[in-house]
């Protein structure tokens, strides 16, 4: 298969998975901007918005308008570099953790059940094609 067909067909089912696991609705849904952020704190740790927004490929201005929205709901707390009190950095809070959680556990519960219904070898092809998609996504 040539290179652009297997780009076509990887945007097609990257994208049907994304909106079937988008339908998987959690309370408190979050904007997929927000998980992102969300999940770069939970495993990265605290950063400053400057940060975020090169993580995240965004104008600072953006990230800014999500960061306020998501301090609003307590899912992220503001405080001072310690090393730097000129600059500012950004912290999960419990209850975006607990958020973020309680998202991934419905959406990897969801998928779990679809990957059940593949066989042993389809198995094994998904997971090496998950760790090339993680790949893949380094190279955006």
């Amino acid at each position: 298969m040539e290179i652009e067909q297997t780009a076509a067909a990887l945007q097609i089912a990257v994208g049907r998975i994304v909106r079937r696991l988008r339908q998987t609705h959690v309370p408190g849904e979050l904007t997929l901007s927000e998980a992102s952020v969300l999940s770069r704190l939970d495993r990265g740790g605290p950063a400053t918005p400057g940060e975020l927004a090169g993580d995240e490929r965004v104008k600072p201005q953006a990230m800014g308008v999500t960061l306020q929205s998501m301090e609003q709901r307590d899912l992220v707390r503001r405080s001072p570099d310690p090393g730097d009190g000129r600059r500012v950095l950004i912290t999960i809070t419990g209850e975006g953790r607990r958020l973020l959680t309680d998202r991934r556990t419905l959406k990897t519960h969801a998928l779990t059940e679809a990957i059940g219904h593949l066989n042993d070898d389809e198995r094994r092809a998904l997971a090496q094609a998950a760790r090339l998609l993680d790949k893949l996504a380094e190279e955006l």
